[in-house]
This record gives structure tokens, C-alpha cells and sequence, in this order.
């Protein structure tokens, strides 16, 4: 089973079992302009209010004082896409650890009980407007337990994509991991410090 919805079919997302309970309330931010990471990590936290485009423009200028071009953002107009690097530094602000999970690892050695979320960059297709263009570019989504159950929220999907339990997760991370993240990751798994 895939989480990512441009990766797995359509008949396979069609035929997944949904729980059978209310579903809990889930803070799913949507994404606009080049902030994934910021929508990513307002969904891992499940709080919209948790960061800023401008808390996260002030940490990029921390890590990259007196310097238009820089590594940890691939835009200098201010409008995002920002690296692992200001994630990383965003989770320490809020007292939480982010490790860099090493595909090579297996997903087994994960303790979930120590794991907030996940936060992970995927190859995304580039639209403009309703015009899907040939190109891709690297994509923040997150993906974390709300309610006892797994959910994809990646900030391009309506709505929160339900993933299943523990052994789900595993198996999607696992096939993330394996065939869509570029190079081995980065997959950011963040904890509580």
C-alpha cells in the first residue's frame, strides 16, 4: 500500500477499508505558493498556528545570514521552499528532535512511541494553474497518528488520506522510502526531545 496518492493506483485507493468510527478532527493545511514545509509542519504539530512563512524566513536567515543564495532555500523571492535544514531547526525551537531516517535502516528499528510524525520529500509534479507541467520538483509532505490510526497529510491532497495502524504505516514508510524519496530521503522522523 502506498501513502502517496500519485504513486499508487486508483483502484487500490478506491478499495481501501475506512474505519468504521467518527473520524477525530484533523488539522489539514492546504498547500499555496512554494510553503510545503510550512504546511508540513503546521500538520505534524496539528496546529495551524504553530508556525509562520515568517518564523520559518527567520530561521533561514539565521542559518544563512548576509547571503542571497543559499542552501537551504531553493527560492529567494520569500515565497518557501525551504530545506531539511530549517525544518530541522523549526523542530528545535519547539523543544522536539528531528532525526534523518537513513533508508538503509529497516522502518522496524522505528519507536513509534517516541515518534510525532513524519516528515518527508517526495518528487511532486509542477502545475501552473490547471496545466500540468513535464518537470518535478522536491515536495514536504507529513504524515502522523491522529486518533489512533495513520494519516497521509500532505498539504496537495482535499483531504487528510487515512494510511491504518502501525503495520501500515510501516509498509508505507517502507515503500516510500524504497521507491519515491530521491536519494534515500530526507525523511525527517520527529520526536519529543
Amino acid at each position: 500500500m502506498s501513502c502517496v496518492p500519485w504513486k499508487g493506483d486508483k483502484a487500490k485507493s478506491e478499495s481501501l477499508e475506512l474505519p468504521q468510527a467518527a473520524p477525530p478532527r484533523i488539522y489539514h493545511e492546504k498547500q499555496r505558493r512554494e510553503l510545503c514545509a510550512l504546511h508540513a509542519l503546521n500538520n505534524v504539530f496539528q496546529d495551524g498556528n504553530a508556525f509562520t512563512r515568517e518564523t520559518l524566513q527567520e530561521i533561514f536567515q539565521r542559518l544563512s545570514p548576509n547571503t542571497m543564495v543559499t542552501p537551504h532555500k531553493k527560492s529567494m523571492l520569500g515565497n518557501g521552499n525551504y530545506d531539511v535544514n530549517v525544518i530541522m531547526a523549526a523542530l528545535q525551537t519547539k523543544g522536539y528532535e528531528a532525526v534523518w531516517w537513513d533508508k538503509r535502516r529497516d522502518v522496524s528499528a522505528i519507536a513509534l512511541t517516541n515518534v510525532m510524525g513524519f516528515i518527508m520529500n517526495l518528487p511532486s509534479s509542477l502545475c501552473w494553474g490547471p496545466l500540468k507541467l513535464p518537470l518535478k520538483r522536491q515536495h514536504w509532505i507529513c504524515v502522523r497518528e491522529v486518533g489512533g490510526a495513520y494519516y497521509n497529510l500532505d498539504s496537495k491532497l482535499k483531504m487528510p488520506e487515512w494510511i491504518g495502524g502501525e503495520s501500515e504505516l510501516r509498509c508505507c514508510v517502507a515503500d516510500v522510502l524504497d521507491s519515491v524519496c530521491v536519494d534515500g530521503g530526507p525523511t525527517v522522523v520527529c520526536g519529543g526531545s
